[in-house]
C-alpha cells in the first residue's frame, strides 16, 4: 500500500500497521483508539436521544453528542495527519549530507519534521483527554443499558492519550530546542496530572450504574 487513509477499510489499516512499514504506527492507533472512544460516546447519546423516558436529558445528551462528534472528527483527522508527519521525518532524514550545506539543510528539515511530530500525537492526547469530562453527563444521564458502552469509550480515551505521548516523548529526545521541549514536557506533566485517577473515577460510576 503507498499510503493509508480514512477512506479504505480498516483491514487495510490494520495490514498495513501489522506490516514493516513504520507508518501508520502508534500515533495513529492512539488517534482512531480515541476515535472509537468518542463513537461509543456518541452511539450512547444516540440511543438516549428521542426516547420519552429520558427527555429530561434531552438538551444535555445532545450537546455531549456535539462535543463528542467533533473530537471523533478531529482525532480521525490526526490518524492521518501522523502518518503524514512521520513521513515528512522520514525523508528529512534521508536527505543528502555531502557537504557543509547540506548537512545544515539536513540537520533544520530534521527539527521542523520531528516538532511536526511531536506536535501531532500532543494535540491525539488532548483530543483524547477532552472525551472525559463528557463522560460523567453520559454515564449518569444516558440509556443504562449502554452505558458499559460509556466504559469501553473511558479506556479508549486513556489508551489513546497514554499512547500518543509515548510518541511525544520519543520525539522530544531528538529536538535540540531546550526550550520546547520543556514547554512540551510541562503540558505532558498537566495533561496527565490526577489522569489515572480521573478514569478510575469515572469507571467506578459506570460499575454502579451497571450495578443499578
Amino acid at each position: 500500500m503507498e499510503q493509508w487513509n480514512l477512506d479504505q477499510p480498516i483491514t487495510a489499516f490494520l495490514d498495513e500497521l501489522a506490516s514493516k512499514s513504520s507508518a501508520p504506527g502508534g500515533g495513529s492507533a492512539a488517534a482512531l483508539s480515541g476515535a472509537m472512544g468518542a463513537a461509543l460516546l456518541s452511539m450512547v447519546c444516540r440511543l438516549t436521544i428521542g426516547r420519552p423516558r429520558y427527555a429530561a436529558a434531552e438538551a444535555v445528551m445532545q450537546t455531549m453528542l456535539d462535543r463528542a462528534e467533533a473530537l471523533r472528527h478531529e482525532l480521525q483527522s490526526l490518524a492521518e495527519e501522523d502518518v503524514f508527519a512521520f513521513k515528512r521525518l522520514s525523508a528529512a532524514y534521508k536527505l543528502p549530507r555531502v557537504t557543509d550545506a547540506d548537512t545544515a539543510i539536513r540537520r533544520d528539515a530534521i527539527q521542523a519534521a520531528l516538532r511536526r511530530a511531536t506536535e501531532v500525537p500532543l494535540r491525539t492526547a488532548r483530543a483524547a483527554l477532552g472525551l472525559l469530562p463528557l463522560c460523567q453527563p453520559v454515564i449518569e444521564q444516558g440509556n443504562p443499558s449502554a452505558v458499559s458502552d460509556v466504559g469501553a469509550g473511558i479506556y479508549l480515551a486513556h489508551a489513546a492519550t497514554e499512547a500518543a505521548l509515548l510518541n511525544v516523548d520519543i520525539n522530544l529526545r531528538a529536538l535540540e530546542d531546550q526550550r520546547y521541549v520543556r514547554e512540551v514536557r510541562a503540558e505532558v506533566g498537566r495533561l496527565t496530572d490526577g489522569l489515572g485517577t480521573e478514569v478510575e473515577r469515572l469507571v467506578g460510576l459506570v460499575q454502579m450504574k451497571m450495578a443499578g
